[in-house]
């Protein structure tokens, strides 16, 4: 029993360390591609231009003013949102550079058992060049763990994108596979293998129109699992199909195939997801998953995840998500998790979370409450 809540509360601890503001939420104001904002194709990272300038005029409560944001692939080394409030000014031509700290306070309790601590989740240092079409991104920083952090760069890759809407990628990223919500914990995330330090070395072709958008990637395992040697590196290929049905609804189709490692069995996985904002001040997103285990105890392990945001002034979000998750094919013995968050952004460079999640373990009838209370700053 306790393991179990220490498995939870780890989880909890670095909630949101990863793809910092990849809301899914935005929907809500017309954005259905991470690509409006990120550089990432799968969302996350280092906001380019555009972005920042989204998040200073649409976003926060109080940063925005009477100006148009910046146009997509254009420079923006002046004003608020810029890098280190734009002191910088052009002088790094077409680098762009991020910095992303994120201090927080985790609380967790159960049956009558409590415990908490202050944490740095995320201390960050982002960069990515753009010219021509190509793509040069890294991100360096603290790497957040329960007894410690050490630095680490986990996400670097390459890409080419061409006027055709044929693009490429190559490096270290995580693969397109659904909705990437920004709480990697998820259970869409965590249980599918799409967690934060579950990148993958490997190649990503992809395919946009006004549309559609179409990803694929092959890869021969697991970054960590390649750089540390320890038996669970296994072919890993993804694919996600996203449909625009109109500038606030998409429908999303995804499947997974890892083959077996030297320690574990293979899995797959498929899944459909809807999103759909009916007014500019709220945003569904549901997913579906289904996960195949192979081997000697093969069994299908079903996920639901869905998240409901309501933007009750500018820049003021309240979200909802009720989740659950199958274990070892048997609903009887899965977990049902609910998520109560405030997300406020009230100036362009940070903004205050705060998390409650209640999980109902169905087969010790465990019930663990975790409250996480953060601050990110993104300069």
């Amino acid at each position: 029993m306790k393991s179990i809540l220490v498995l939870l509360a780890a989880g909890a601890v670095i909630a949101g360390a990863s793809d910092a503001g990849a809301e899914p939420m935005f929907l809500a104001k017309q954005y259905t591609r991470c690509t409006t904002c990120h550089y990432s194709a799968t969302g996350g990272g280092l906001l380019t231009p555009y972005g920042r300038s989204v998040s200073h005029q649409e976003l926060s409560t109080w940063g925005g003013d009477h100006t148009k944001p910046a146009q997509p692939g254009t420079a923006s080394g002046t004003g608020e949102e810029a890098f280190l409030y734009g002191v910088l000014g052009d002088t790094l031509g077409p680098v762009q550079l991020g910095i992303d700290l994120r201090p927080g306070r985790l609380q967790y309790w159960f049956e009558g058992t409590s415990s908490g601590q202050n944490i740095l989740m995320t201390a960050d240092l982002l960069a990515a060049y753009q010219k021509d079409g190509w793509t040069l991104y890294g991100e360096i920083g603290r790497k957040p763990d329960v007894a410690g952090g050490n630095v680490d760069s986990y996400e670097y890759w390459a890409s080419r994108q061409w006027d055709t809407g044929f693009g490429f990628r190559a490096g270290r990223f995580l693969p397109a596979y659904g909705i990437n919500f920004a709480d990697h914990t998820a259970f869409n995330r965590a249980f599918l293998g799409f967690d934060v330090y579950d990148q993958v070395y490997g190649v990503e072709v992809s395919q946009t129109t006004d549309h559609y958008l179409l990803q694929a990637s092959v890869s021969p395992g697991r970054a960590d699992s390649i750089i540390n040697n320890d038996g669970t590196r296994a072919f890993t290929t993804a694919g996600r199909l996203q449909f625009d049905l109109t500038p606030r609804t998409f429908l999303v189709a995804s499947g997974l195939y890892r083959g077996a490692s030297q320690v574990e069995g293979g899995n797959s996985a498929v899944g459909l997801a809807l999103g759909f904002a009916p007014f500019r001040w709220l945003s569904v997103q549901t997913e579906g998953d289904a996960q195949f285990q192979r081997g000697a105890d093969a069994f299908t392990d079903y996920v639901v995840v869905n998240e409901t945001a309501f933007e009750v002034v500018r820049g003021m979000w309240f979200k909802f998500s009720p989740q659950f998750r199958t274990s070892q094919g048997s609903s009887a013995n899965g977990v049902f998790r609910t998520v109560y968050e405030a997300d406020l952004l009230p100036r362009t460079h940070w903004n205050v979370d705060v998390s409650y999640y209640r999980d109902d373990s169905r087969s010790t009838q465990l019930i663990t409450h975790t409250l996480l209370a953060q601050i990110h700053l993104y300069l």
